[in-house]
């Protein structure tokens, strides 16, 4: 089986060619008949590019595995089988008073997939990454045999999984440590700011101040606009609701369009209006969490406004210290190129440190950018992204990625090679292929070269 249900959620790089159910995943792993193989777990397809596709081999569906084992409703601790989705989590852990430590902007991420890619959120500065809050975890390998995974018990295996795309086995199941939180609801502020400069003047206070903290930027502004925008920060409500409301909302795109429907004067308009709707209350307000953490889940299948081409998102990290000169410089190739942004969204990343072996989140600033693809023009465009993100000592987000070159991908992540040597061999990703696996050709080929 294979098809649309197997696509990223960019849409732009083509569907999974085969598909498998999970229990015939674990079967072949279990068997030692997957040696020969090419798999790769698949989660719910909320990656934007390639890092879950496996063109040359099967994905492995895993959402079949959907059982919530056992839960501490004392400690927060919460087994689960890794195709459980966050949003199921939340609407179970949120009677108990309890919360993921962090989430994405979407809750429709799979558990194994949230640590496959080491998730971040709008708390980075205080939580550090999905991968921080990760008790243990089992991992079926190729071998036949099925690992326990924790900080003592086979780290290493532990450190590479966490971040790892799913390239070191099928998780099977985790142990996460939840947040304790007063209620679901947000106390929500919006500070409105003229440009960038003044942006990076409210940044550290705004951390110190908030559990959650990101800022919205007004892409399409320019001449004394330019860089203008909205810093949104939270923290949980004291005397909010414990109840999960619906996970997504009534609305949908239910066929993929034949066209762009996010183009310039809608953006411009949605960004006009975007800015004076939230901007219009800037005194602290109570909020649903789905408004807060997912906005774009309460339109199902909105990627399907980009039409057929689909988009790319770039997510790159700019250190600390460079980050008010390279911002400026990232959001201006994007104009210069005339291409808008549906979303621009702009955070802090803090120093807690993640255990995964390769994690996106460094100390810095985060800069999200979404594309149609507008074929040349925008992989241009991209490429000089890249450019000037590699050039400022920044990375590239991997699992949001679709067609970074090995080179940005071994400048973003310089320890690589100890994620290949981990690898299960039976496991394979397309974003593997166009990468890391070049770079160890080219490694081979100047070794045989002396």
């Amino acid at each position: 089986m294979a098809g649309d249900r197997f696509q990223s959620f960019g849409l732009a790089t083509p569907a999974a060619a085969g598909a498998i159910p999970a229990e015939e995943g674990i079967a072949l792993l279990k068997n030692r008949q997957a040696k020969n193989a090419s798999l790769l777990a698949y989660g719910n397809g909320r990656s934007y590019g390639d890092s879950c596709q496996n063109e040359a081999g099967m994905v492995v569906d895993m959402r079949s595995l959907d059982r919530i084992r056992a839960f501490n409703a004392e400690t927060g601790l919460l087994e689960a089988d890794s195709g459980v989705l966050l949003s199921e989590i939340i609407a179970y852990a949120a009677p108990y008073g309890f919360f993921p430590a962090v989430v994405p902007g979407t809750q429709f991420v799979t558990l194994g997939g949230a640590i496959a890619n080491d998730i971040h959120g709008k708390n980075h500065h205080r939580r550090g990454t999905f991968g921080c809050h990760v008790e243990s975890f089992t991992l079926l390998r190729s071998d036949g045999r099925t690992y326990r995974c924790s900080a003592t018990d086979n780290a290493r295996l532990f450190r590479a999984t966490i971040g790892g795309m799913g390239l070191t086995g099928l998780i099977l199941s985790a142990s996460i440590r939840l947040m304790r939180v007063p209620s679901l609801d947000i106390v929500e502020k919006t500070t409105p700011f003229r440009d960038l400069a003044e942006f990076f003047g409210l940044t550290e206070a705004a951390d110190q101040a908030n559990e959650y903290a990101v800022a919205w930027i007004d892409q399409l502004a320019g001449g004394r606009n330019r860089g203008r925008g909205l810093l949104l920060t939270g923290n949980h409500a004291e005397h909010g609701s414990h109840a999960a409301s619906r996970a997504g909302g009534n609305l949908s795109v239910p066929f993929q369009l034949p066209f762009n429907a996010l183009n310039r004067p809608f953006l411009k308009a949605f960004n006009t209006a975007y800015r004076w709707r939230k901007g219009r209350s800037v005194a602290p307000h109570p909020v649903g969490y789905q408004g807060f953490f997912f906005p774009l889940d309460g339109v199902r299948d909105w990627n399907r406004l980009y039409g057929p081409k689909g988009l790319f998102q770039h997510q790159s990290v700019i250190p600390e210290d460079t980050a008010r000169e390279v911002v400026p410089m990232l959001l201006g190739a994007a104009e210069r190129a005339g291409q808008g942004s549906f979303l621009t969204v702009l955070k802090r990343f803090g120093a807690v440190r993640s255990p995964a072996l390769l994690s996106f989140p460094r100390p810095g600033y985060t800069l999200t950018l979404d594309f149609p693809n507008k074929g040349t023009a925008t992989l241009n465009l991209l490429r000089e992204l890249d450019r000037i993100t590699a050039g400022a000592g920044g990375a590239v987000n991997p699992y949001k990625d679709a067609r970074m070159g090995a080179d940005i991908f071994a400048a973003s992540f310089p320890e690589w090679q100890r994620l290949e040597a981990l690898r299960d061999p039976a496991f394979m990703s397309t974003f593997w292929v166009r990468t890391a696996k070049k770079l160890d050709g080219r490694h081979n080929a100047a070794e045989a070269a002396e």
